[in-house]
């Protein structure tokens, strides 16, 4: 099946601002509560929200095969489990409804005041409810600028690191949307010069730029796929910032890994853009040396070419730009890390959420953590306002923005933004 809602010569009625991450070829899918307080699935096109409740209400889907209340929901896990056929009708469908030549919405003012919003009207939620979230670890930069830090420098990637997509298991009760707030965490860590552990406020919060991908239902438990089959389970991607703190992973990590350093929070961005609009934005990634196994082998352009950006902003201070990455410099591609998932029979469900682990690039100031671009806090970063910083401090607010972008047409994640409050106090 075609995907014509990729058409970059086609235009909408709705008006987009030029470089949005959102023109009509876009159509990402998200959940928000409009005035009303009514909450349902949506779509967006420039700076428009979309009710796809209220146009399924309206028959604008009819000849699709959708459950009645497929859009009259406050999650997206139903329509992630009909799979990549109704995903592509549906997409192709909006399109075709907010299509500049097409009149039956534009020209149906009763019809748009029901289904049509102001972006800063709506408030986004969480997309889909995440029943699992595993987080990998799959950028060779970031791997081997923590092991220079944190082991030997002269071996930094472990043995097992070039031959595995290595992740862990987070938790799914912490993350959150763009705009949600986040807590200083408290945890155990071992003071500098001290031989026993004390329990506070960890000094060392730290971001960590990372995309994650949604998956609809893959396999019943025992059951393996294939690197080739891998990507037909992938709904889209959203960019993801997750919470780390430094100090506390210092301590805890050995032997089984990140803890609580990292499942206090796990901030996203609201709009899942789907794979079909990454479709034009494929590339390579890096070459695998050694070789992987022969069931993590792939063919083809499995990378995608994802422009990033990291900015910190003090409170009541203009933001700094402090990282400038992309996702294509990921040594594990997303099929892999779903194959790998997969390859010992572990079930994958509808909504479940993987994140990409922490993207840096091979320069300097395309690191994706605080912990790589101060090198530990022995470089602190200059802001804009005058100020340093070594790590994340209260108040300051992380923003993730991401997009791909080629001659024709810019597809966008818009961001993910949460601003660090002082540790959590009971009233």
């Amino acid at each position: 099946m075609p995907i014509t809602a990729n058409d970059t010569s086609r235009k909408s009625w709705l008006e987009v601002p030029e470089n949005s991450d959102f023109p009509i070829q876009n159509i990402p899918f998200g959940v928000f509560l409009t005035k009303e307080n009514v909450v349902t699935v949506g779509t967006r096109i420039g700076d428009y929200a979309i009710d796809l409740g209220a146009l399924q209400q309206l028959n604008y889907f009819e000849g699709i095969d959708l459950t009645d209340d497929m859009f009259m929901q406050d999650t997206l896990n139903d329509f992630i489990s009909d799979g990549k056929k109704t995903w592509r009708l549906v997409r192709n469908r909006i399109a075709d409804i907010f299509d500049e030549t097409n009149p039956q919405l534009r020209d149906s003012t009763k019809h748009r005041d029901i289904v049509i919003f102001k972006i800063d009207d709506v408030e986004m939620q969480l997309p889909v409810l995440i029943g699992d979230y595993t987080d990998f670890y799959s950028s060779r930069e970031h791997a081997t600028n923590v092991g220079k830090m944190f082991r030997d420098p002269e071996n930094a990637l472990l043995p097992n690191w070039l031959h595995i997509p290595v992740g862990y298991h987070g938790r799914s009760s912490t993350i959150v949307p763009s705009g949600i707030p986040v807590h200083r965490p408290m945890g155990q860590t071992l003071p500098a010069g001290h031989d026993t552990p004390v329990f506070g406020a960890s000094r060392l919060v730290d971001f960590e730029l990372e995309t994650a991908f949604i998956t609809t239902d893959v396999n019943v438990m025992g059951e393996n796929i294939s690197t080739y089959e891998a990507e037909d389970y992938i709904f889209g991607m959203v960019l993801l910032n997750d919470w780390s703190a430094r100090d506390m992973q210092k301590w805890e990590y050995v032997p089984l890994g990140p803890f609580l350093a990292k499942n206090f929070a796990t901030s996203i961005s609201p709009w899942i853009v789907t794979m079909d609009a990454l479709e034009p934005f494929r590339t390579k990634g890096p070459k695998q040396d050694p070789s992987p196994l022969p069931y993590l082998q792939t063919k083809g352009k499995k990378a995608f070419d994802i422009h990033l950006e990291v900015s910190l902003q003090p409170e009541n201070q203009e933001e700094t730009v402090i990282s400038r990455s992309n996702f294509k410099y990921m040594y594990w591609s997303m099929a892999q890390q779903l194959t790998h998932h997969t390859s010992n029979g572990c079930r994958v469900n509808s909504g479940d959420m993987m994140g990409s682990g922490t993207i840096s690039g091979p320069t300097p100031d395309s690191f994706g953590s605080m912990l790589e671009l101060t090198w530990g806090g022995k470089n602190p970063l200059k802001l804009n306002g005058g100020e340093e910083r070594k790590f994340i401090e209260d108040n300051d607010t992380v923003i993730i923005r991401g997009f791909c972008e080629n001659n024709e047409v810019r597809i966008g994640f818009g961001e993910v933004s949460s601003q660090l409050l002082p540790p959590f106090t009971r009233q």
